[in-house]
């Protein structure tokens, strides 16, 4: 798989009169960047004659035989074709692997053509994890197309993508510490949700003229949209960014997000830094020890730092607070504790600084 640098590379590429491949995957677990980067490539598309468009949708039941017939059956107008199969889970199943294989195949037997191909196909997957990346099935696709990984954005870029978006606009924010606070603002109140990010940018641009815009004028202007999920709360436990803890305890209680699973994550996670915590205090190699506990993504860069950052006697702590509010969760006693378990996990946060 490649990155989004190289389909960008690519665009360039096919703008200055390269050949248009037949097959493309895009796989990701962002909705913006994900519709964004195939809009970017529909519209090469499109200027190179591709102008007829056809969706497929798997769900239970999908024929896979319009897959295979999509890459042979020429349009009834003559036009080139743009086909979409969008497969939500990312899991085809025993036939559609089989299915997919066999269209990799077709699409590398139809691959040799000077004049470029009739029919594009673009297969859209959600993120894959290791497993999936690995299969036959994948494997083949990705031998005979371009698949491209669309990440999401981390928390620490957040504040760069937001400023590149509004230089799209002619807007910038106040040079200094006024500008990088503005910029700081926006990325609390959006993050973890880009498409809001996106339409409150756009807002802006509606709201003030081009140029430079005020923190004031940041601050009365952008809603708090942001939307958190349990994985990105351990990641700011493990940097030890307890603010932005707090506000996403804030927003995960807000949404009505089960306290039980966010406890049994933190649990689990206090667990694993342990096991870890004894292991490279006892020599072992720190990537040898993250490869066998499948640590991978951010947290393979906040884990280091976590295990030099974090002391054992508050670890043993935090542990012991965890386990109080699994009692205080099922109803028991915890008098030590806060009365409000959420107070409680804040504790836990406050712990690993």
């Amino acid at each position: 798989m490649v990155k989004v640098d190289a389909l960008q590379t690519h665009l360039k590429s096919l703008n200055a009169g390269g050949v248009m491949g037949s097959l493309y995957i895009f796989s990701g677990d962002e909705p913006l960047l994900m519709m964004e980067a195939m809009d970017q490539l529909r519209s090469v598309a499109k200027k190179l004659g591709f102008t007829e468009r056809e969706v497929l949708l798997q769900e239970r039941g999908f024929d896979w035989s319009a897959l295979l017939n999509a890459g042979q059956t020429m349009s009834l107008f003559g036009d080139k074709r743009w086909v979409e199969l969008r497969i939500p889970t990312g899991k085809p199943g025993r036939d559609g692997a089989d299915a997919l294989k066999q269209f990799a195949a077709q699409m590398e037997s139809q691959a040799n053509s000077s004049d470029g191909p009739d029919t594009v196909v673009c297969i859209v997957l959600p993120r894959l994890d290791g497993k999936t990346k690995t299969s036959a099935w994948f494997s083949a696709l990705d031998d005979a197309g371009m698949a491209i990984q669309i990440d999401s954005l981390d928390r620490g870029h957040l504040p760069h993508w937001i400023s590149g978006r509004l230089k799209k606009q002619e807007q910038e924010v106040e040079g200094g510490p006024e500008g990088q606070r503005a910029l700081e603002f926006i990325a609390d109140q959006v993050e973890g949700n880009l498409i809001a990010a996106h339409q409150e940018i756009l807002k802006l641009g509606l709201l003030y003229p081009s140029g430079t815009l005020t923190e004031e004028q940041v601050r009365s202007s952008i809603l708090k949209v942001a939307r958190y999920n349990v994985f990105e709360l351990t990641e700011a436990m493990l940097a030890g960014d307890l603010p932005r803890l707090n506000r996403m305890l804030d927003g995960l209680k807000g949404e009505g997000e089960p306290l039980v699973l966010i406890l049994w994550s933190v649990t689990e996670e206090l667990r694993l830094l342990s096991k870890l915590k004894m292991a490279s205090d006892a020599g072992e190699s720190m990537q040898q020890l993250m490869r066998a506990n499948r640590i991978w993504g951010n947290k393979e860069r906040l884990y280091p730092s976590a295990l030099k950052r974090i002391q054992p006697l508050k670890l043993r702590r935090a542990m012991q607070v965890a386990a109080g509010l699994d009692r205080q969760v099922k109803g028991l006693s915890a008098a030590e504790l806060p009365a409000d378990p959420w107070d409680g996990l804040r504790l836990v946060g406050n712990l690993l600084r």
